[in-house]
């Protein structure tokens, strides 16, 4: 049986107050309290954070637990276990004995173990005629009774922790994909207003976050994203509140056609413009504005004409409504093309259709293929998916069957330029934190 006084440590060991409170605290054991050893176990496991311990230290008391003989830690089944280092080796798979040795120490500083050490420090068990344990050194399991209760209480706060923040998490992908979907509607349908800049707010909100962030800075990041989206909603409210009073007709038709319930686009703005239009910056509203197509230009088979071709930047052809798009945008999503201009440098629209030309040469795509490409897409937007073809190039295996399929998908009116350039935007992007 265990006895009641007070215990000190074996040879160097010195005594200290917190062993002190653990012995005090294991003799306020009541009676008839017992808790299942399993099932303790598993409440630290979880509370381990607040208990400042670490996997390995657990380990190591899974190895003292399973020679305790009891599935309940009772007063009256005796809390001591005495298992030598070697034993307590070979339990935790081999463990290092000096390993070992300290993570016991740290159990004990810890305030889950007591040492209950012989006159000459070796664990060994007395027992009596019947064979019952007389008195027995090792460790003592008996904090662990005592402090059930406090340790199950931990355990659930961090488990509560743990949703709360699984439910910031989930809060932020939520209102990350609002954002995202809403931007892309108000330009979808050319909303006056700058959207470049909730946009580059909202990157930076996302971009700046760590890797591991903590409770605080998921919070203030979903505040922070709340009031961005419901600024953004506002001036969609406005603008939807101020169309209803028009009553334009129009704007409702073009609305109903530019619905796509197959969209591919995912929690990222696409800033695609409406079919038929070049986004280009309104200096006086700071909005993106549509250019009108100016006509439509025949492109002969060769090498040659392709080179004409590149120098006529004016040439559009908008028959199969596809949306165009900023050469900036094109060039942040595609910097591969960059290398294949005139003195490594793309100035303008000329630039990249020339650009264009050599990439399409060198990656085996025919000048027919092409030339279909430029008659049904336009020229600039040839060029751009030209362009996107060569930044994917290591996941392309033929280019110019790819860019045919494409073509025959632009004339069916079933191709956007806009998913393709903005998954290249986000690969392109500088690393940072996903959320969700």
């Amino acid at each position: 049986m265990e006895t009641g006084s007070v215990t000190t440590p074996f040879g160097r060991r010195s005594m200290t107050l917190g062993m002190l409170a653990s012995q005090v605290m294991a003799g306020e054991i009541k009676p008839d309290q017992s808790v299942d050893k399993w099932k303790l176990f598993r409440a630290l496991c979880e509370a381990k954070p607040l208990l400042g311990i670490g996997d390995r230290a657990l380990a190591v008391l899974n190895a003292l637990l399973s020679f305790y003989p009891k599935n309940e830690l009772a007063q009256g089944n005796g809390l001591i276990v005495f298992p030598s280092n070697v034993q307590l080796s070979l339990r935790t798979h081999g463990m290092a004995e000096q390993t070992v040795r300290r993570h016991l120490a740290a159990l004990v500083e810890a305030g889950l173990l007591l040492r209950k050490d012989s006159p000459n420090g070796k664990r060994y068990v007395r027992r009596d005629r019947a064979g019952e344990v007389d008195e027995a050194f090792g460790f003592s399991l008996a904090p662990l009774l005592a402090r059930a209760e406090e340790i199950e209480q931990l355990a659930a706060a961090v488990m509560a922790e743990r949703l709360h923040v699984q439910r910031l998490r989930e809060r932020v992908t939520l209102c990350r994909r609002d954002i995202a979907k809403l931007i892309e509607a108000a330009v979808e349908e050319e909303i006056p207003g700058d959207w470049q800049g909730p946009y580059r707010e909202f990157r930076d909100l996302i971009e700046g976050l760590p890797r591991s962030p903590t409770t605080a800075q998921l919070e203030l990041l979903l505040d922070e994203l709340t009031a961005l989206r419901a600024d953004i909603l506002n001036q969609l409210e406005i603008r939807v509140k101020s169309t209803k009073q028009r009553g334009n007709a129009d704007y409702t038709e073009r609305h109903i056609q530019n619905s796509n319930p197959e969209s591919t686009s995912e929690l990222e703005p696409s800033f695609e413009t409406k079919q038929g239009a070049i986004a280009e910056p309104d200096n006086d509203r700071g909005a993106v504005a549509p250019e009108k197509g100016r006509g439509e230009a025949a492109y002969p088979h060769g090498q040659k004409k392709e080179e004409e071709q590149s120098r006529r930047p004016d040439v559009r052809n908008d028959g199969g409504g596809l949306k165009s798009f900023p050469l900036g945008l094109v060039l942040q999503a595609c910097p591969e093309i960059l290398a294949y201009g005139p003195d490594g440098v793309i100035s303008n629209w000329r630039d990249l259709m020339a650009a264009a030309v050599i990439v399409r040469s060198m990656l085996g795509v025919s000048p027919s293929a092409y030339e279909e490409a430029a008659n049904v897409m336009g020229p600039e937007n040839a060029a751009t998916v030209m362009a996107c073809i060569l930044e994917r190039g290591g996941h392309i295996n033929s280019a110019g069957g790819y860019l045919r399929g494409l073509t025959r998908r632009s004339e069916k009116g079933e191709f956007a330029i806009g998913p393709m350039l903005m998954a290249l935007l986000r690969a392109n992007a500088p690393a940072g934190r996903k959320v969700g």
